[in-house]
C-alpha cells in the first residue's frame, strides 16, 4: 500500500486480529501509534511488531466499556489524525436463546465502547487544524457486513454492528461542515479468534493483513462505507432483504454460533 496520509493514529483492540494488522499496516517511521487493548501481553507484541517497523508507539491497557478510561487515553494524545475504533466481542445463540448477560456484554463493548472513544476523538479533532485535504480528522468504525441481515444465530451481535454502521454514516453526513470524517468499516469474515470458533462455512474468507489493507485504502479514499469483499457484501444485502420467516427457517438448518467465551 502506498504511504498513509496519518500520522497520529489511535487504534483499539489493537492486540490481535484485524486490530493489530491495522497497526502494523501503519507502523512506519514518522508515525506515531496509540495502541489500546485489553490483553496486556498480546498488546505488548503488537507494540513490539510496531516499533520494529520504525513506529513510535505508545500502548494502553484498555477496557473500552470504561468512559472515563477512554476520555482520558484520548485526551492525552497531543493530537489525532485517525482513531480506528477496532475493539469488539462476537458470541451467538447456540442455537438456543441467547445468555442475557452475552446481550449486555456485546452491546457495552460494540455500541457503547464504540462511542465511548470516537465521541471524545472528534471533539479533539475538530479542535485540530485542517491538513491539505480540508480534513480535521477521521474515525474508522468497526461494524461488519453482519450490520445488513439480522441472522438469528447472532442477534446481538447483527443489532450492534448494524447500530454502529448506521451511526457512523449519518454522523458523517453532518460533521463534514467541522471538517471531520467517520467511516463506517464493513468486513467480510476474517480469519482471526473471533472466526474460528464458528463451525458454519465461511466463504471469501480474509487474512488480517487483506483486510487491513482494504481498510486503510478505503478510509484514505475517503469512502463512507467500506464494506469488502463485494460477495460476501453482496449476499449479506441480498439476504437481509429476505422475508423473516425464510431467514428463521434458513438460520434452523446451518449450525449455529456458539456462545461467547469471554462475556
Amino acid at each position: 500500500m502506498a504511504s498513509i496520509p496519518w500520522r497520529r493514529i489511535a487504534i483499539t483492540g489493537a492486540s490481535s486480529g484485524l486490530g493489530r494488522a491495522l497497526a502494523e499496516a501503519c507502523a512506519s517511521p514518522g508515525v506515531t501509534l496509540h495502541l489500546a487493548g485489553r490483553d496486556a501481553g498480546r498488546l505488548s507484541a503488537s507494540a513490539a511488531a510496531c516499533r520494529a517497523r520504525g513506529a513510535t508507539v505508545q500502548e494502553t491497557t484498555l477496557d473500552v466499556r470504561d468512559q472515563a478510561a477512554c476520555g482520558g487515553w484520548i485526551a492525552a494524545m497531543e493530537g489525532l489524525d485517525l482513531l480506528i475504533a477496532n475493539a469488539g466481542i462476537s458470541g451467538g445463540t447456540g442455537g438456543q436463546s441467547e445468555p442475557a448477560d452475552q446481550v449486555q456484554a456485546i452491546f457495552a463493548t460494540n455500541v457503547q465502547g464504540v462511542l465511548n472513544t470516537a465521541l471524545p476523538a472528534l471533539e479533539k479533532m475538530a479542535a485540530q487544524a485542517p491538513d491539505s485535504r480540508g480534513i480535521r480528522g477521521q474515525v474508522g468504525v468497526v461494524s461488519s457486513v453482519a450490520a445488513f441481515v439480522a441472522a438469528p444465530g447472532a442477534a446481538a451481535y447483527c443489532a450492534s454492528k448494524a447500530a454502529v454502521q448506521n451511526w457512523a454514516e449519518a454522523t458523517d453526513a453532518t460533521e463534514r461542515a467541522r471538517g471531520l470524517r467517520l467511516h463506517a468499516i464493513c468486513p467480510g469474515y476474517i480469519r482471526t479468534p473471533m472466526t474460528a470458533v464458528n463451525a458454519f462455512p465461511m466463504p471469501f474468507m480474509l487474512e488480517p493483513e487483506d483486510a487491513a489493507r482494504r481498510t486503510l485504502a478505503g478510509l484514505a479514499a475517503g469512502r463512507t462505507r467500506i464494506a469488502y469483499p463485494w460477495p460476501t457484501y453482496a449476499v449479506s444485502r441480498l439476504a437481509g432483504a429476505l422475508p423473516l420467516s425464510i431467514r428463521a427457517w434458513l438460520a434452523s438448518r446451518v449450525p449455529a454460533k456458539p456462545v461467547s467465551e469471554k462475556v
